[in-house]
């Protein structure tokens, strides 16, 4: 249906350019999608934006490329007769990525989210559309430039704030399912609900996400992540049965056992609220991953004594060395990003621990083994807090706050963070006229520990009087000075 015109929605210079490259070719085409949504939803628009051409998208590309005075280049994609073009754009001194599509007919075949194409009408176009939200179009023609097509009723959606898809949603899932993904994105982003009916299909479809590759399907989870309430993504994974696909090991932390009348937390509804927690603080994605698989490893490790109920022993190790596993079957990158995880995972509990005792030696060896990450570390634990109890929650924050000093205290007085022992393994060997050897790395612990433990300073002098103390004790001679 037609609505009443939408010119403050094109009033970028861009569009300009390219209604005088419409005009030019004669080519009927629209501004679609996201923009169009997120304007509706007064959002700040992506830097990208789609148009759609009842043509040659490929042209329009070209043309509109023309008419840049950069003369962009054009990347063209044959295949799906679509093409690029990225547009300098001079309000806001970013570059904006325009892509043109044809309109086209889709149709699917069971084992793959990559579509036969043919040319169609922008009413097919709109009909291929994820969501009714997105299938809104504004006109870039002469005829009725600026009105606004909405054939689904989209902005009816946009007011009601529902997530809805313009055909079966069982149709629209099977064929592509990383659609189920995008509708939980959108509604954890948009704060919006999916549509009862296209939420219970994404239940019957879940298991489609299989033909979905990795990189897409982690590409979703981060902008879920991302978001400023990521339970609500996360919760409507798990209870679609999409989560056990991407993350079994999250999953496995659901649920409450009870022996004897004693009972656990539910470790997973425990990890929604610390990911939401440490959301609030900061926007470190790879933080937020932390906080997400802090306490996988308490599935295998969950175990029940007769004395003191249940346990978990040893889960943040257990939990560390599942990240790498979990990075690897997701593709994600096996770098320092995902050393940073697991360094989160295993050290979550250590600030904890130590918040009952505080001492220096205890202390310095957390900012050695945390090293630059201490305050990222220090966050988390603050987010892990997920009691109801007010008096105990202040409790663990005062606690916390004791740490965060005596963190500050021991870094100005010790230097230990990501400090190098003065002695080198060099020194060693020519103090003691060695070969490469056990005893060398021996030495070198005992002066690390001693440190650490503040036997001895970060000091030249004092280690390396502690190395010949040591040395000595080992049978080993120094050479004579």
């Amino acid at each position: 249906m037609l609505n009443k015109k939408y010119i403050k929605a094109i009033e970028l210079p861009v569009f300009d350019i390219v209604a005088e490259a419409v005009a030019e070719l004669q080519l009927e085409t629209y501004v679609i999608g996201g923009y169009v949504r997120d304007f509706l939803l007064s959002r700040p628009y992506k830097k990208d934006i789609d148009f759609v051409a009842v043509g040659s998208g490929i042209d329009l590309a070209k043309k509109v490329a023309q008419l840049i005075p950069e003369k962009p280049k054009v990347q063209i994609f044959k295949t799906y007769g679509t093409a690029m073009v990225r547009y300098p754009d001079k309000v806001s001194k970013e570059i904006i990525d325009l892509e043109f599509v044809g309109a086209r007919k889709e149709s699917y075949s069971k084992n793959s989210r990559n579509p036969e194409v043919e040319t169609g009408t922008l009413q097919d176009d709109q009909n291929r559309r994820d969501f009714t939200i997105n299938a809104m179009a504004i006109s870039l023609n002469q005829a009725n430039y600026g009105e606004l097509l909405d054939p689904f009723n989209g902005m009816e959606d946009l007011e009601n704030k529902v997530i809805k898809t313009p055909l079966d949603p069982d149709i629209t899932y099977s064929d592509d399912p990383l659609r189920m993904m995008r509708a939980i994105r959108f509604a954890t982003q948009l704060s919006f609900e999916i549509e009862e009916e296209s939420l219970n299909a994404i239940g019957r479809n879940s298991e489609r996400l299989k033909i979905i590759s990795s990189e897409r399907i982690v590409d979703e989870l981060h902008k879920i992540l991302m978001t400023d309430k990521p339970s609500i993504g996360l919760k409507l994974l798990y209870d679609t049965n999409l989560l056990v696909y991407i993350l079994p090991e999250l999953t496995a932390l659901s649920g409450v056992e009870q022996i004897k009348g004693q009972k656990h937390k539910d470790n997973f509804y425990h990890t929604l609220q610390v990911v939401d927690n440490i959301a609030k603080t900061t926007d470190n994605l790879w933080l937020r991953w932390s906080a997400l698989l802090h306490d996988i490893g308490k599935a295998p490790t969950k175990k029940f004594d007769k004395k003191i109920g249940w346990t978990f022993h040893g889960h943040e190790f257990i939990g560390s060395k599942m990240v790498k596993k979990i990075f690897r079957r997701l593709h994600m990158p096996l770098n320092e990003k995902m050393k940073y995880v697991e360094k989160i995972v295993v050290l979550s509990s250590r600030p904890v621990i130590l918040a009952e005792n505080v001492t220096d030696s205890a202390v310095r060896r957390l900012v050695f083994d945390a090293g630059k990450d201490i305050d990222d570390l220090m966050t988390h634990c603050e987010a892990d807090i997920t009691t109801k109890n007010k008096k105990r929650e202040n409790q663990y924050k005062n606690n916390f706050k004791k740490v965060r000093l005596k963190i500050k205290e021991v870094e100005e007085r010790d230097r230990v963070r990501n400090f190098q022992p003065p002695i080198t393994g060099e020194i060693i060997i020519e103090t003691f006229n060695l070969k490469p050897c056990r005893e060398i790395g021996t030495l070198k612990e005992f002066i690390k520990d001693a440190i650490l433990d503040g036997k001895i300073s970060n000091d030249y002098d004092e280690a390396y009087a502690y190395m010949i103390k040591k040395g000595t004790e080992m049978g080993l001679t120094p050479k004579e000075k």
